[in-house]
């Protein structure tokens, strides 16, 4: 999906202060277009094959970041031959990434600082891996979005057998919830589905923001419901012109749904309970929701 032409996520939007982590995370993938060129400037790259090789040893590293082990304890954990430990322990140490205290070899802090970046690498590559349906569908331009807090998450993806995965996942944390908030650019499920909508209405605190053209399809399909849900305060309804892609916040997960712009079908779902995740939707949410108008008009039903 291109980058929407009124895309207001931007620094004029009230984004709520996050936690030092978040923050941390969400400058990291704001910069991360600019990080060669920084590296370039700063002469610091590192030659491909030497990267390929700190990678390689990411089984050794991460054994060693757990604790010290000797040679033999390295043979067991890493299943390897005493000339294949004896030949990774002489690469870490030539690194200088391992030092050798009481005949076991320990990590060095430049050797625990490198495990915890690979570690990290390749976290957040798996998860990128695992979150490719739902990346491929949703604005790639959006600057909140982050990798990192949604490494453990479910990805649930349609399929041509089974086209409504995402949407019965979706569905079924909300009958798990007892409040409910979240925006995506379409229906977050098909109008057709009575059952979801009368929960919405009836049996979920729900806050739904919409394009104006998806509420006027909303209230045209169940007007009567949609006022008198409004009218309690069970239905809290908004509209904003330009949405990045669909956010669900529910009582203990949060997801991130990408839709097909032809069908308007849910394409891939993304969700997680991670408290890192809850803080970052909790404050993509906020952000919008400040930029959107509140319906509060009911029509005259039909």
């Amino acid at each position: 999906m291109d980058a929407p032409e009124d895309d207001r996520t931007d620094d004029h939007v009230f984004k709520p202060p996050g936690s030092p982590i978040l923050e941390a995370v969400l400058q990291n993938a704001r910069n991360q277009k600019y990080l060669g060129e920084r590296m370039d400037a700063a002469g610091s790259r590192i030659d491909a094959d030497r990267l390929g090789d700190i990678v390689r040893h990411g089984p050794i590293l991460e054994a060693l970041r757990q604790e010290p082990l000797d040679r033999r304890e390295i043979e067991e954990r890493l299943d390897v031959s005493r000339a294949t430990s004896h030949r990774l322990t002489k690469w870490l140490d030539e690194q200088g990434f391992v030092e050798k205290v009481d005949s076991r070899f320990k990590l060095t802090g430049h050797g625990e600082a490198v495990t915890d970046e690979v570690l990290r690498f390749e976290a957040n590559v798996s998860a990128v891996y695992r979150m490719g349906p739902l990346l491929d569908v949703i604005c790639p331009h959006h600057a909140e979005l982050a990798i990192e807090p949604m490494v453990d998450a479910t990805v649930t993806v349609a399929g041509p057998e089974d086209p409504y995965r995402p949407v019965e996942r979706f569905i079924s944390l909300v009958d798990e919830s007892e409040t409910f908030r979240g925006f995506s650019t379409t229906h977050m499920a098909p109008l057709s589905i009575g059952e979801f909508y009368q929960r919405i209405f009836d049996a979920t605190e729900s806050e739904v923001i919409y394009p104006p053209n998806i509420v006027e399809k909303l209230l045209d399909r169940y007007p009567a419901q949609a006022n008198e849900a409004i009218g309690r305060g069970q239905f809290t309804l908004r509209t904003r012109e330009k949405l990045p892609y669909g956010l669900a916040i529910f009582d203990e997960r949060v997801g991130i749904g990408g839709y097909d712009d032809e069908s308007g079908l849910m394409q891939a779902f993304v969700d997680t309970d991670s408290p890192l995740a809850r803080e970052w939707a909790e404050r993509v949410f906020a952000s919008i929701e400040a930029d959107s108008t509140l319906f509060d008009s009911p029509r005259e039903q039909r």
